[in-house]
């Protein structure tokens, strides 16, 4: 059974989308295959971090064949908790979506391209081999690329024509480096590469290759300076699409970047990763800019993405065991808590019709409740204490000052002021301020807005209280991530559970 374990994470949902696949005339019957796969998708990863947390990496070769040469699948904490992560955002989602996604969107096939979503980005966090995680890419992002034009509005094809322009780039910029990679070593075994990039006589070969995968994980994670395909596509599918993708679909290439830069390409991270840390200052600051500039509630919130991916590779890029552990909490900070404020777009959007912040305003007065769900991972992203964004600013900060990486540090700390701000204005302008169709003096009409839906407002009060629980317990939380940046850090571990491996 311990040998399913890192594979059920890619199975379930693969064969809950194709079950979805069969009731394609029925969307009630999809809706709850819906629930019910991203649910055990769940209960799977969770299960499998407590194996991992207790056992140790656990490695699977599919097909009988003995590494390198087999389709490995290892989770090691690192991928364990990022499938948990992954499973907590799908089934979220996959419930808002039961009324957050019109039914003829559902039609088209909604809740099966969710499914196979997941899988891809599961797949992408769980492989063993370079080339295998090339195919998950593509497998989260074709079912990506459907999802962002689905129901084939205007601003959605001009959205999506951007977001697959730059994502195909690369695409072939990463599969065009795992060509020369076996070329250069004759092999795709992660683990396996890792021991023998270590033995090259050529490190200047190895390190201009690796230029390969910083710049198409880069363009996946929406690094400077080739993010601005993020802003422009984000916004405009349906909020819970924008919620999931801001949840996943970069941490993926965050992910790929922290695993390839600590496993494969570690021959010369004077250089890798000091380059890494400067991208990750102009990230920062690009994003947050952007994010000052707009008055459009998801394209504010589309170019925080951006500057949050700063904060992750900052501590990639730092190269210690405490910024590493800092990037795996801030991922799992962000990934809750960037999720949950595009939900909550959505359930404004809906009620209002609109996500202009010019024409909204009063919610807080009609909707107290939202207003406080929006205040939680609003101020954790801004990373007010005791709230799990500022724990996560507070250990990059400290890996930073330790290295005497002052202008980072600096960066990062202004950078978090301006996110401030920015949330700031979106409570000034949706919440706070009175509605721009109510004159002074009148009651504000909250007969007007359409009701709030349950299974809408309970994904959003549950990644609230995981907000809220992460910040409490972030002893608990750091300890976990310290021990997966402990792996990261001395990969030996990971390499031998990968070798020793049969089927």
């Amino acid at each position: 059974m311990l040998s399913l374990l890192p594979v059920l994470p890619i199975v379930i949902p693969l064969l809950s989308g194709a079950i979805s696949l069969l009731f394609w005339r029925s969307l009630w019957i999809q809706r709850w295959i819906g629930v019910g796969g991203t649910g055990l998708l769940l209960l799977s990863t969770l299960r499998l971090l407590s194996e991992v947390e207790r056992t140790g990496i656990l490695s699977v070769q599919i097909g009988g064949w003995a590494a390198p040469v087999g389709i490995t699948i290892v989770a090691d904490l690192f991928s364990a908790i990022m499938a948990v992560l992954a499973g907590i955002i799908g089934f979220c989602v996959a419930v808002y979506s039961w009324y957050g996604v019109d039914e003829r969107r559902q039609s088209y096939g909604y809740f099966v391209f969710l499914h196979v979503l997941l899988m891809g980005v599961c797949g992408s966090f769980l492989t063993g081999d370079i080339f295998n995680m090339y195919v998950w890419f593509e497998v989260m992002l074709m079912a990506s690329f459907v999802l962002v034009a689905l129901g084939g509005t205007p601003m959605q094809m001009e959205g999506a024509f951007k977001y697959v322009t730059l994502n195909l780039v690369s695409s072939a910029l990463f599969l065009a480096g795992i060509g020369i990679l076996y070329g250069v070593v004759g092999t795709l075994n992660m683990a396996d590469l890792s021991v023998k990039l270590a033995q090259t006589a050529d490190p200047g070969l190895v390190t201009t290759l690796s230029m390969f995968f910083l710049i198409a994980f880069g363009i996946k994670a929406a690094m400077f300076p080739l993010f601005f395909w993020l802003p422009s596509s984000y916004h405009t599918p349906p909020p819970a699409v924008s919620a999931v993708f801001a949840g996943l679909l970069t941490k993926v290439g965050v992910y790929a970047l922290i695993r390839v830069f600590t496993l494969i390409f570690v021959q010369d991270v004077v250089y890798t990763h000091n380059l890494i840390l400067i991208m990750s200052g102009l990230t920062m600051l690009c994003g947050v800019l952007g994010a000052a500039a707009q008055f459009e509630f998801r394209r504010v919130l589309s170019f925080h993405i951006v500057s949050q991916i700063g904060y992750m590779t900052m501590g990639l890029g730092l190269n210690s065991r405490l910024s590493l552990t800092a990037s795996v909490f801030y991922i799992t900070h962000h990934i809750i808590v960037k999720t949950n404020l595009f939900l909550v777009s959505g359930v404004i959007q809906k009620m209002r019709g609109t996500g202009d912040l010019k024409k909204l305003g009063g919610l807080y007065k009609t909707h107290p409740s939202l207003s406080v769900l929006f205040l939680i991972p609003a101020m954790s992203l801004a990373g007010l204490p005791p709230l799990s964004g500022f724990f996560a600013k507070l250990g990059l900060v400290i890996a930073g000052l330790r290295l005497e990486q002052y202008c980072i540090v600096a960066t990062a700390l202004f950078v978090s002021l301006l996110t401030l701000f920015s949330m700031t204005k979106l409570w000034a302008e949706a919440f706070w301020k009175p509605r721009p169709d109510v004159a002074e003096g009148e009651d504000e009409p909250r007969s007007d807005d359409e009701p709030m839906c349950l299974t809408m407002i309970l994904p959003i009060l549950v990644l609230a209280l995981i907000t809220l629980t992460i910040g409490i317990g972030a002893e608990t939380f750091f300890n976990l991530a310290d021990r997966a940046a402990g792996q990261l850090m001395d990969p030996t571990e990971y390499i031998e559970a990968v070798m020793r491996t049969r089927s």
